[in-house]
């Protein structure tokens, strides 16, 4: 019987709190050579995609940017048609919000990028959920989240339009005018809706992969039910045997109602690794890396946005703070999702002083043990058979991977767990094909 195949990708880490600025190898996250050294790091490695996050405004925190964050992001765009020219295989996936962009410019840019790329173009589908970032943009505010889902399913679709204008049209030379249309209704458009009222005439033809691959990273139910519905791929956070099946199981659960099968849809939870000699050395590495993530000045940062307060004169290395959090509706640090994450800040507060009083913890230990993000710790051989477990048991499709130094942090899992992946039977050892399609095992689209 043959083995389940691993999907795997490399996350150039956006705006996160897992990058290691400290580390000497830490580079640039503007700088174009940052983004050639882990795509083509990727590439080497025969991995799926590189994912590229997308923050659309800085993050702030007391009225000041945020400056433990990654601070700028060039226009995602430009940098995936710059990676196009200088990898071969390697899918390209961008982040492009739907709340504040349009249809027409947005399946433009995706239809030259799968064109420049020659069929590995990716579109990672979201929504916002804050007028911090909508006050950037002429529409201002935001949506609720019933009507951003709704707003993103119609912008899709609508996209979705225009890829498929060109079905079945054709280009021809001509020696005078350069080019004609050998179908005069090629490209042609018209959508009207609550939500968009276009028509016109597409002004690109059917790429190579007829549309990009679709990624999609909701996780609640109107998420989970837009990405049965839609996506060719899901982001999740969802990295551990059983909630990972969990998940697994209820998302492809949800695919028959529109027609789909599961293998239409790959399940990538988003994930992190710490490799060692030994599973003790990783161990030792990891407890490292983590207090580096976690600076005393992190600590207090993640402190301030459930206490809702300034709190820079507090000790992270003493207890938590004795009052309760503020909750009169304001916020301290506008933008940020792990605010939204504490509904219930005072009952947040009341469980992390109960964890931190039987752990005996101070309150940057405290912050460490709530914010755990290492998915992967241990010897090569450890963490190869902890991804290939997960994957062979339904618990994921494969995983995308987010190294805590950028750009060189993927070297290490490239050149000693990808071969032992191989050896395993369950990693390809070389591109069969040439679209991201076909790299995620997808069928082709009709032409």
């Amino acid at each position: 019987m043959s083995r389940k195949q691993i999907h795997l990708a490399a996350h150039f880490p956006g705006v996160n709190n897992t990058t290691v600025w400290s580390d000497p190898e830490a580079g640039s996250h503007i700088e174009f050579s940052s983004f050639v050294k882990l795509a083509q790091t990727a590439e080497r490695a025969k991995f799926d995609f590189f994912f590229l996050a997308e923050g659309l405004r800085l993050r702030e925190q007391n009225g000041q940017i945020y400056d433990l964050d990654v601070v700028g992001r060039p226009d995602t765009f430009t940098v995936l048609s710059a990676l196009a020219a200088v990898t071969d295989r390697l899918g390209l996936a961008g982040t492009i919000n739907s709340t504040f962009n349009e249809p027409f410019e947005v399946a433009r840019q995706f239809a030259s990028l799968d064109h420049l790329s020659a069929g590995r173009a990716a579109w990672n589908v979201v929504t916002s959920w804050d007028a911090f970032t909508g006050e950037n943009f002429r529409r201002a505010g935001f949506l609720p989240q019933d009507q951003r889902y709704e707003r993103a399913e119609t912008f899709l679709r609508t996209a979705w339009e225009l890829f498929d204008s060109w079905r079945g049209g054709e280009l021809a030379a001509d020696a005078g005018t350069g080019v004609f249309l050998r179908d005069p209704a090629a490209g042609a458009f018209a959508h009207h809706d609550a939500h968009f009222d276009i028509e016109g005439r597409f002004p690109v033809p059917r790429s190579p992969q007829g549309r990009p691959v679709i990624i999609q990273a909701g996780d609640s139910d109107e998420g989970r039910e837009f990405a049965a519905a839609t996506a060719d791929a899901i982001f999740s956070r969802y990295g551990t045997l059983e909630a990972g099946q969990a998940f697994y199981s209820d998302v492809k659960g949800r695919l028959a109602k529109y027609g789909r099968t599961p293998e239409q849809l790959v399940i990538l939870p988003a994930a992190t690794f710490v490799l060692g000699d030994t599973d003790a050395d990783a161990h030792e590495r990891a407890h490292v890396v983590r207090r580096r993530q976690v600076s005393a000045q992190t600590a207090i940062k993640f402190l301030e946005q459930v206490w809702n307060t300034d709190l820079s004169g507090h000790d992270p290395d003493g207890p938590l703070p004795s009052a309760d959090p503020v909750v009169d509706g304001s916020t301290i640090a506008p933008g940020r999702a792990s605010v939204r994450m504490y509904r219930d800040p005072v009952a947040t507060a009341r469980e992390w002083r109960q964890l931190a009083e039987a752990k005996n913890l101070s309150t940057r230990d405290l912050i460490i043990e709530v914010t755990g993000r290492q998915t992967f710790i241990g010897s090569p051989a450890t963490v190869a058979a902890s991804i290939d477990d997960l994957v062979q048991a339904d618990a994921s499709d494969g995983f995308i991977l987010v190294p805590h130094v950028t750009p060189g942090g993927l070297d290490e899992f490239a050149d000693k767990v990808v071969p032992l992946l191989q050896e395993r039977g369950s990693y390809r050892t070389e591109y069969t094909g040439t679209t991201l399609r076909h790299h995620l095992g997808l069928e082709p689209l009709d032409a």
